[in-house]
């Protein structure tokens, strides 16, 4: 999707909000304070790190001035300030839970702690992690005073027609070709034999722990077949809310610290918790997941099942949504007739030069209403399964229509109107706070007033 110049300096904004931690630069002079907002302080080195930054991520520097670097940060600062000001909390607890989760992925990544110590140009350890802490703690602040800002911004469909109208022809967004598409899922049936394996296994390993004191962690690390923690060695925190299926949950506040579960099941394998702390209403805990396995017989059978689907839906006695509701046993898409939603926008529609490759692989040669061939498929805890896939609706690439295309533009509106909400509160607590810019960076240009409040 195109978009007018305004909004493309939020995605600006954005895009060099997020930039990754990257390693000191060597400094050719002595760190000096660039500016101070408040209670925070910009050095010259953060500038340097950013620069750094934008290339590491491969954004071109060529036309990003120092200034530009330093109005982003200045805001930044600002933010923090205000955020502690109004009493945002970010406790020390929630920036240690998330500072060892990134240190487990660093280390992951580059061998050892002393390596990710002697990459990041720190002294020791803890010189590290105070340094790594300082600077979670004040993104985290950053974000809860973006988000206490904009939340209660809401938009009405006249201010979306408004907006709309005001837009002039030849900037007017383009709309992506899009799709909707649904499918039908048929799992194999998994063996008692092999579900007891795994319970089998699940049980040594806890029976290991606890009788030879080998460790979670290392077992984890092993044996999971949770990707996503396995670097972690199957670390989590949750709380009740927390979006996990209700059989882990269950388990996991019924144990005490310390304690490990009996092998259990949900929808992605077997499963066993050992809870390491409770902290009020959140546990942090580690799991293993295994998967029992699919016998080639199993499979043979799944694959006939769906073929079967298949011949009844080209045959003219079932529609693809009739079949989706009564034989996919995909929980997500059954009930709605297969239709899968967009993760990113939780809508039945699918950018072509967004989507997923694997998926655009999978549908990018089908017309409208065609049906795939059989395919194997496979989610890593989950196991192999089939699935059939068709294309319900295709548009093509066009400028925004606002009836066709209202949920776009109210979203590109929406935008629009928390960015000039932004605007006023920055404009407003610049003026009330104190801002102190030094050297040559009180020759800058820049967006916001940030030079007002300067002391001569």
């Amino acid at each position: 999707m195109k978009y007018t110049s305004k909004l493309k300096a939020l995605f600006v904004l954005v895009l060099l909000a997020v930039t990754t931690l990257q390693a000191q630069p060597k400094k050719q002079k002595i760190d000096g304070v660039a500016a101070v907002v408040g209670d925070y302080v910009v050095l010259d080195s953060d500038i340097d790190l950013m620069m750094i930054e934008l290339r590491a991520n491969g954004i071109s520097s060529a036309d990003v001035t120092r200034c530009e670097l330093l109005g982003k940060l200045l805001e930044d600062r600002l933010y923090a300030h205000h955020a502690v000001q109004d009493s945002l909390v970010v406790t020390d607890e929630e920036v240690r839970s998330y500072m060892d989760e990134q240190l487990s992925v660093m280390v992951e990544q580059i061998g050892s702690m002393d390596k990710v110590v002697k990459y990041y140009n720190k002294k020791n350890v803890d010189d590290f992690k105070n340094y790594f802490f300082d600077i979670i703690k004040m993104n985290k602040l950053v974000q809860a005073m973006n988000r206490k800002i904009v939340d209660d911004i809401e938009i009405t469909p006249e201010e979306v027609r408004n907006f709309f109208n005001k837009i002039p022809k030849d900037e007017i967004p383009t709309i992506g070709s899009e799709v909707e598409i649904a499918q039908i899922v048929i799992k194999p049936i998994v063996s008692e034999e092999e579900k007891q394996k795994v319970i089998k296994k699940l049980r040594e390993i806890k029976q290991d722990v606890l009788e030879n004191g080998s460790s979670f962690t290392t077992k984890a690390v092993l044996y999971t077949e949770d990707r996503a923690s396995a670097p972690n060695g199957g670390y989590y925190k949750i709380n009740k809310k927390t979006q996990f299926v209700k059989e882990f949950k269950d388990v996991a506040f019924t144990l005490e610290e310390g304690e490990i579960s009996e092998p259990f099941e949900t929808i992605y394998g077997f499963h066993i918790i050992k809870v390491e702390k409770i902290l009020g209403q959140e546990i942090e805990l580690r799991h293993i997941l295994m998967s029992p396995k699919v016998s080639d017989e199993s499979l043979a059978e799944a694959k006939t099942r769906i073929e079967n689907i298949r011949a009844k839906i080209l045959n003219k006695e079932l529609t693809f949504s009739e079949a989706a509701k009564s034989f996919s046993e995909d929980k997500e898409t059954k009930n709605n007739g297969g239709i899968i939603l967009n993760p990113k926008t939780l809508e039945p529609k699918f950018e072509l030069t967004k989507m997923d490759p694997s998926l655009y692989n999978e549908i990018s040669e089908l017309q409208t209403n065609e049906i795939s061939r059989v395919i194997l498929d496979e989610i890593p805890g989950e196991g192999k399964f089939f699935k059939i896939i068709t294309v319900n609706e295709k548009t093509q690439e066009h400028p925004a229509d606002f009836s066709k295309d209202f949920l776009k533009i109210k979203e590109i509106a929406l935008k629009d109107k928390q960015i000039t909400a932004i605007g006023k509160w920055t404009k407003e607590k610049i003026a009330q706070t104190y801002i102190k810019i030094n050297g040559e960076y009180r020759d800058c240009v820049f967006a916001s007033d940030w030079l007002k409040k300067e002391i001569k």
